[in-house]
């Protein structure tokens, strides 16, 4: 069978979906054919300007709008901006013929089979027979679809649903239709995980597949719940976010981002379609919704929703609520209790469970109506809407950012407990749930030789969750494999000759003990591996060294202390540079600060797309110290080029420090010179990261990996380039754009970046720029405002402006 590629996609229909699916498969390296409709009449500014309806710029304004209003969208859509320009924009009536030349055309225009239908009777005059179509509709089924079309159409036709923001949410849900080639199955399962970095949820053709039926029946329950238990919204958001595993937004302030609006399409959509579900009611509005509809309350959109910001009688900001008693707006009320703060101590979501469930307050009461309630419909829904129990699971982690699914909550909770709730509610356990536990069987997932199984209804039995492969997930290994740990890492043999050490701190900040297992792992690695590769599958890579550490010793002026940690710190990551095997980084989400630095220091970076990279000390007053600013001078050195103005190179790295410069993704970090290209790697998948840092390790070691000879030839600038910035820092303060201390710690920057206050161009040793850089952070940790700044930081999160 030929190897199907993707070089080319067509996608119809440019709103908010449409766009944001272009920028997407942009954002992979594929050029995309976008395209809409052609407007109806003219714009005033059209009028003005003398334009007809057979302008181009007239005939492609609704298409180009929206592109445009996507690209300038927050968070944004695309992982740099260049990458737009694999973008070609059109109009229906006179670009279809180009689908000719693509090889997926997706659909996706509004939700109204008769406007679908056109569209696909359109597509079949133009599309190449074999071409692969997919609609992206969340509801409507294939057969209505598929109607009147050819074989061949039939044979390549399936739902691909994508999860609004189509970059950042991971669920990607294939619905083939009644006569799909298995083949094209196959292929858009494979293409979702490995090529748009999703996680691929085969599913029926049921109204609102998986993830919206067992989502919205969720929200739906808790908005019934929400008047029988007395709650508030306040309450309810507090139950239902972070403690539990879920996105900061929770239940509420979600439905506000989503709109009201959506969330009543799809419950509606699936009261009118499935009028056999045993939770049919549920589905049907309460009062209080019907009114916000009414009232057009329906989030963001409108500007209130179950929140709504205000401006109180002093003329602060204010973000009121909504009394669903007296359905007005009211000051928000902190919500508190009992149960939760006998969770404090309790770090995973997963372990949290059992807690929750016993609680004797109505928080407790809360999660046992809550988890019967969704224990009971997720079992009932097999086989209707997926025959594994495990899709259900992937789809609510990856289309609702889930941290764990219903079924392995139900495990964390127990599974007899689960029953238990259940039939304390009046529900009962479904027939395969009753035999499972009949034959022995205690939990629907296990763990066997790093594995994950799980209970397959029709097998009866525990069966390997097919996919897994091309991954490697540390929570499956971490025990088995364990080769050392301390209260900071957890190392962690890989196979084939190669460790991951794995950080286990409080967001993965960097302190004594994580530089200790750093050290540890290399040590082990040379003495009886051929690779290392520090990576993790926390929420973040880490997000810097441990500034509580560094605030306490600066007050105290334990600064030979210190100067002694920060050493530490700076030859540790020299240790990841100069040893004597590969030293592989994954970073994922924040990279931050120490994080970006072991980064800088690897001898390569295999990053999640998703990473927010940089080096951001200058927020709590001081300079990088772990190696940053030496690790940018040089790098600045390695690109002068005969003929550059050497200054303005390294002012570009200086700005990035001086700035503290985050990349969006890590493709942006390429630009900010924090990854390098050519060398350093982008997964779009993170399921994958491990098993492709892995490879990586394995390629290095295998092509004959040997330590390199430390650098001595560090091409600094001296007074010319520290002569520079200085007077470019007065002119700043002396303007009001930065404070004194900002000036303070620029120059700072400036005098490590420029090699000191030589007279001439000089070539120094890394070392040399290691003590100055040391010395400076030491000098500005001695500074009020600087503790000042660290202080503010420890206590709000956030960095202080002086």
């Amino acid at each position: 069978m030929s190897k199907r590629r993707i070089k080319k996609v067509a996608i119809i229909g440019s709103g908010i979906m449409g766009s944001g699916i272009a920028c997407h498969f942009a954002n992979i390296g594929v050029d995309v054919l976008l395209l809409d409709i052609v407007p109806r009449e003219l714009n005033d500014k059209e009028k003005a300007k003398g334009l007809t309806l057979e302008d181009k710029v007239v005939r492609n304004r609704l298409v180009n709008d929206a592109l445009t209003a996507s690209l300038k969208s927050k968070p944004s859509p695309i992982y740099n901006k260049k990458f737009a320009d694999r973008i070609t924009t059109g109009n229906i009536d006179d670009d279809l013929h180009l689908i000719k030349d693509v090889d997926w055309v997706m659909e996706v225009v509004v939700e109204r089979l008769d406007i679908k239908q056109s569209v696909f009777e359109k597509v079949e005059k133009y599309r190449t027979p074999g071409t692969i179509i997919s609609s992206n509709t969340s509801g409507i089924p294939i057969k209505f679809m598929n109607e009147g079309r050819s074989e061949d159409f039939r044979k390549h036709f399936a739902v691909t649903h994508f999860f609004n923001p189509p970059r950042y949410l991971k669920l990607f849900e294939v619905v083939p239709g009644p006569d799909c080639k298995q083949e094209v199955t196959d292929f858009l399962m494979e293409y979702g995980d490995k090529f748009l970095g999703k996680t691929s949820v085969l599913a029926k053709d049921t109204p609102a597949f998986i993830g919206n039926r067992i989502g919205i029946f969720g929200i739906q329950s808790l908005f019934h719940q929400v008047k029988e238990l007395g709650l508030t919204v306040e309450e309810v958001d507090k139950l239902t976010g972070p403690v539990i595993g879920r996105p900061k937004s929770a239940t509420f302030r979600t439905v506000d981002v989503v709109g009201l609006d959506t969330l009543v399409h799809v419950a509606n959509g699936i009261y009118d379609n499935c009028p056999n579900d045993e939770a049919h009611e549920l589905f049907k509005l309460p009062d209080f919704i019907n009114t916000m509809m009414e009232n057009k309350w329906l989030g963001s959109k409108t500007k209130q929703g179950f929140y709504k910001k205000s401006v109180n009688a002093e003329g602060k900001k204010e973000i009121l609520t909504l009394d669903l008693d007296t359905m007005e707006y009211r000051s928000k009320k902190r919500a508190k209790f009992a149960t939760l703060e006998l969770t404090k101590t309790i770090d995973k979501p997963i372990d949290r469970f059992k807690v929750l469930v016993g609680g004797k307050d109505k928080a407790g009461e809360f999660y046992r109506k809550n988890f019967a309630a969704m224990f009971a419909y997720v079992q009932n829904r097999i086989p209707e809407i997926s025959d594994e129990l495990y899709r259900i699971d992937d789809a609510m982690k990856a289309g609702f950012g889930w941290e764990n699914g219903p079924f392995e909550i139900w495990d964390a909770v127990g599974v007899e407990k689960g029953i238990e709730l259940m039939k304390a509610e009046g529900k009962e356990p479904a027939a395969w749930v009753t035999e499972m536990v009949a034959k022995g069987e205690t939990a629907f997932y296990t763990v066997k030789d790093g594995a994950t199984y799980y209970y397959d209804v029709n097998e009866k039995a525990q069966v390997k969750k097919p996919g897994q492969d091309a991954f490697i997930i540390l929570d499956n290994i971490r025990k088995s494999n364990e080769v050392f740990k301390n209260s900071g890492v957890v190392i962690e043999d890989l196979g084939n000759g190669i460790l991951n050490c794995e950080f286990q701190s409080k967001m993965n900040t960097i302190g004594g003990d994580v530089l200790a297992g750093l050290n540890k792992a290399v040590d082990l690695a040379e003495k009886d591996f051929d690779g290392l590769v520090v990576g993790n599958q926390g929420a973040n890579f880490s997000v810097g060294a441990n500034i509580g550490m560094i605030f306490m010793m600066a007050v105290e002026q334990e600064y030979d202390e210190l100067n002694m940690a920060i050493k530490y710190f700076q030859d540790t990551m020299m240790r990841m540079r100069y040893s004597s095997i590969p030293v592989i980084s994954a970073p994922h989400g924040m990279a931050l600060g120490g994080g970006c630095e072991l980064s800088l220091h690897a001898d390569k970076v295999v990053a999640a797309a998703e990473t927010y990279m940089g080096l951001v000390e200058f927020g709590v007053g001081v300079i990088p110290g772990g190696g940053g600013s030496k690790e940018m001078a040089l790098r600045a050195s390695d690109t002068f080029r005969k003929g550059d103005v050497q200054l303005n190179v390294l002012q570009e790295y200086f700005l990035t420090i001086g700035m503290a410069k985050v990349s969006t993704s890590a493709y942006e970090a390429y630009d900010l010179g924090l990854l390098q290209k050519g060398k350093d790697v982008v997964v779009v998948n993170r399921d994958r990261q491990i098993a492709e840092a892995k490879k990586h390790a394995i390629l290095l070691a295998e092509a004959g990996y040997t330590q390199p000879v430390k650098r001595d030839d560090v091409l600094v600038l001296g007074k010319q380039a520290l002569g520079a910035f200085m007077v470019a820092t007065d002119s700043m303060q002396a303007s009001n754009f930065i404070s004194e201390h900002d000036q303070k710690i620029a120059n700072k920057l400036a005098y490590v970046m420029a090699g000191g206050d030589l007279s001439e161009p000089t070539k120094v040793s890394e070392q040399y720029l290691l003590d100055i850089e040391r010395e400076a952070f030491l000098s500005l940790c001695t500074e009020r405002k600087t503790l000042e700044r660290i202080q503010h930081m420890l206590k709000t999160g956030k960095p202080l402006r002086n």
